[in-house]
């Protein structure tokens, strides 16, 4: 029963990590503009992401651009989009399995180590979806801060960490944590050993009895 709920513990918490690289790979707020320099303009701010660049007035309106031209992006820029689809689709594919394998469900229940093992391969999964994320926003991330304390980037060009980097470092850790539950959760094998031989006292002798 502990089994049961750890498995579906981590089930739970893997998947809301993989809500959150969605929703991470999606918003624009990957880098937002800093306002540490002299020149400070603080009638708009801009912010950008992996598909677009967006400003947002002082009033509250939004315009945002998509990229034109995928060759135009740096290396980091590509990296980080691949590894973030590639998290995407390990969490999707992890949820799926791991659905067959959760304990609660009535899937392959016939076999109880067929379904052991396909729970485990989902928790793998999950583990791989995470680190992916986690690679790729911690790259994004050391880029931001590498450009910031340059000390020949212009003041009106630096950037800070944004929310979509927070959001994707924590679905990282939900879905890492959640799939090594998974994995854990499944019973380990249990050596069996044949039941003892149980020998009746009362058994009638078979020898002759002489008088």
């Amino acid at each position: 029963m502990a089994n049961t709920g750890l498995q579906i513990l981590g089930f739970a918490l893997a998947s809301l990590g993989w809500i959150g690289f969605i929703v991470c790979t999606a918003i624009p707020q990957w880098k937002m503009s800093s306002f540490s320099g002299d020149a400070i303009i603080t009638a708009q701010a801009t912010y950008e992401g992996l598909w677009m660049s967006c400003v947002m007035q002082s009033t509250g309106q939004m315009q945002c651009k998509t990229f034109d031209s995928l060759l135009k992006l740096d290396t980091t820029m590509q990296a980080t989009r691949a590894l973030m689809i590639c998290g995407i689709l390990a969490g999707f594919f992890a949820i799926c399995i791991g659905a067959v394998g959760m304990k609660c469900l009535t899937c392959m229940q016939d076999d109880e180590v067929k379904k052991a093992k396909v729970g485990i391969v989902g928790g793998i999964l999950f583990i791989i979806a995470g680190l992916c994320v986690l690679i790729a926003t911690s790259w994004y991330g050391n880029k931001i801060a590498k450009d910031f304390y340059n000390a020949f980037t212009p003041s009106n060009s630096k950037y800070e960490f944004g929310p979509a980097l927070f959001i994707g470092w924590a679905g990282a850790a939900m879905a890492i944590l959640g799939g090594a539950m998974l994995c854990c959760s499944c019973p380990r094998n249990e050596t069996s050993y044949p039941p003892p031989r149980s020998y009746n006292k009362n058994a009638p002798s078979t020898g002759k009895d002489y008088v």
